[in-house]
């Protein structure tokens, strides 16, 4: 399937879904929120996200505004074949800000777009693989050999003390002194998984553990691990565990029950 341009306001109204392609937005005008399962920021003019695929996300629009977006199924030309490096893009969700040789390249596509004809699938695939390859320049360079192993002691505890709010790789680089690049290849090289992907396991760990030790109601559950919704939280844990958070808790309520005594006394 080809890559699909498109520009359009984002509802004013807080919406969310998931869909089966990654997607890249990019403020043209106004400003917007998103939460990417529990990765929020804001985005304006000349800044954006990453969306990987089936990755529940929440967004609204500020006022007036206007997005581009980038629709990007994982067999695009512009993911496969020669441009394959660039699926790496959306190993994880992220907020990143354009420097102004992009700005300017943003500024040719948008020309191009209203050239009045629209775009054929041909020039969407192409224009679309040049911006990705550039963006992928910027946020996934090569990273020198490590000299040492990271400390994730010292990042579990940093994750687990901030749980309930936003933790960005910027958050997790400063604690191991590294640049946000440098971080990123080096944590997956050491832990097999994106910083993102980490994250979010040690926030579902924490989540079962409330569900099996807690009575705490679900959606407090997911405000404290860091899930803004209990739907996302529900969606994330489905996924991973296999089962809603709802039928975990029943099972554990179950379990602590004690036995009735079946034994029938007789007089």
């Amino acid at each position: 399937m080809p890559s699909v341009i498109r520009q359009i306001p984002l509802d004013t109204a807080t919406q969310h879904h998931a869909h089966d392609f990654h997607q890249i937005v990019i403020g043209l005008q106004g400003q917007a929120e998103f939460e990417i399962e529990g990765l929020g920021g804001a985005i304006s003019a000349f800044s954006g996200c990453i969306v990987p695929a089936n990755h529940v996300h929440y967004y609204v629009g500020q006022g007036e505004n206007r997005q581009l977006i980038f629709d990007l199924p994982a067999d695009a030309p512009s993911l496969t074949g020669y441009h394959h490096e660039l699926s790496r893009l959306f190993d994880a969700p992220r907020f990143f800000a354009l420097d102004k040789p992009l700005e300017q390249y943003l500024d040719f596509l948008l020309l191009e777009a209203g050239n009045g004809q629209g775009l054929s699938a041909i020039q969407s695939d192409r224009l679309a693989a040049t911006f990705l390859g550039c963006l992928h320049a910027r946020l996934g360079g090569p990273a020198p050999p490590p000299s040492r192993r990271l400390d994730l002691t010292r990042l579990d505890r940093f994750i687990d003390q901030h749980l309930a709010s936003p933790i960005a790789v910027a958050d997790l680089a400063r604690q191991a002194c590294l640049s946000e690049a440098h971080f990123r290849s080096r944590f997956r090289r050491q832990t097999g998984l994106s910083p993102w992907q980490y994250v979010r396991r040690r926030r579902l760990e924490a989540a079962r553990r409330l569900l099996e030790e807690s009575r705490l109601p679900l959606s407090q559950i997911a405000v404290t691990t860091g899930f803004a919704h209990q739907s996302a939280l529900s969606h994330a844990f489905r996924n991973v565990y296999g089962c809603p958070p709802s039928q975990l808790r029943r099972a554990s309520l179950e379990s602590a029950m004690p036995i009735p005594n079946r034994l029938e006394h007789t007089t």
